[in-house]
């Protein structure tokens, strides 16, 4: 009987050994909790991974679940990213580090000692973690419920870009639309809004159109490259957003979460409203938009 147990023992061992060196997937797990909602965490690692000297964006299942390549001189480090919301607030986020090339090394020396690759990953995720925490004091969402989309005639340039340079390209596009609109004496008619025509949540892209409101008039020019429409009332839930334009998209996935939880259909077609000049700089939390996002009827 003890003998059966001892080869028991000793094959579960053996097994455990076996699975730790050459099955387990990652030499390094780093698990901590952060104030915000899985896409936010989406968007900030990445924002953080493009400002590092040498990383690329590997794959992405969903915002979830995605991972990172990171070289460090001559070493390659895959991050393994799985976001997990624990409220409407905070997530936790595990992290699964691998050094491609000294996995096995790292594997038999980490459980004896500190190595340079655990320490290298220790300080990388805490840099991680407090750009985090700036990004999320950076800016702040209040969902205010189901509201409409206010009519509008508007004037607009259609417009292709990843989220992040969003804001790029209204600036680029700001002077054309303003003097266009001037010329012509085209009345204003409130402030500037986006209207997004496509979202692609895999590659970050955005299809959108930036738009002026406009008095009607039945005798508008025909200007090249800007086009006219009727944006129409609906249903929609609403939300402000404070911060720099740059990452107001944030609001999008609080309201995309607050649909799920509330049973809400939408059409991932945001609107947004942007109240204040950036070129007027001053604090970026009293910047406003009033963010739309469409119920579908």
């Amino acid at each position: 009987m003890r003998k059966k147990l001892a080869w028991g023992l000793l094959i579960l061992l053996l097994g455990t050994l076996i699975w730790y060196l050459f099955l387990k997937p990652n030499d390094y797990q780093v698990t901590f909790k952060t104030r915000a909602i899985p896409g936010t965490v989406n968007q900030a690692i990445k924002l953080w991974a493009n400002g590092l000297v040498d990383s690329k964006l590997l794959n992405q299942t969903d915002l979830r679940h995605f991972s990172h390549q990171l070289r460090f001189n001559d070493s390659v480090h895959t991050y393994e990213w799985n976001v997990k919301p624990l409220n409407d607030s905070t997530s936790r986020v595990k992290v699964l580090v691998t050094d491609v090339e000294n996995s096995l090394p790292n594997k038999i020396t980490i459980p004896f000692s500190e190595t340079d690759f655990e320490k290298r990953t220790k300080n990388t995720v805490k840099d991680l973690m407090e750009t985090l925490k700036e990004h999320t004091e950076s800016f702040k969402v209040t969902i205010t419920g189901v509201d409409e989309i206010p009519s509008k005639y508007c004037a607009y340039i259609s417009l292709k870009s990843t989220q992040k340079e969003k804001a790029l390209k209204m600036m680029e596009n700001y002077p054309i639309l303003n003097s266009v609109l001037a010329k012509n004496n085209i009345a204003l008619d409130g402030p500037p809004f986006i209207q997004i025509e496509d979202w692609n949540m895999q590659t970050d892209s955005i299809v959108f159109n930036f738009c002026y409101p406009i008095i009607k008039s039945d005798t508008l020019p025909q200007i090249n490259g800007v086009q006219f429409q009727q944006v129409k009332n609906q249903k929609a839930i609403k939300s402000v957003f404070n911060g720099n334009y740059i990452i107001s998209d944030r609001a999008w996935y609080a309201m995309v979460d607050f649909a799920k939880k509330n049973d809400m259909t939408i059409e991932q077609k945001p609107i947004e409203v942007f109240y204040s000049n950036p070129n007027m700089g001053g604090d970026e939390l009293n910047w406003k938009a009033e963010v739309f996002m469409p119920l579908k009827e």
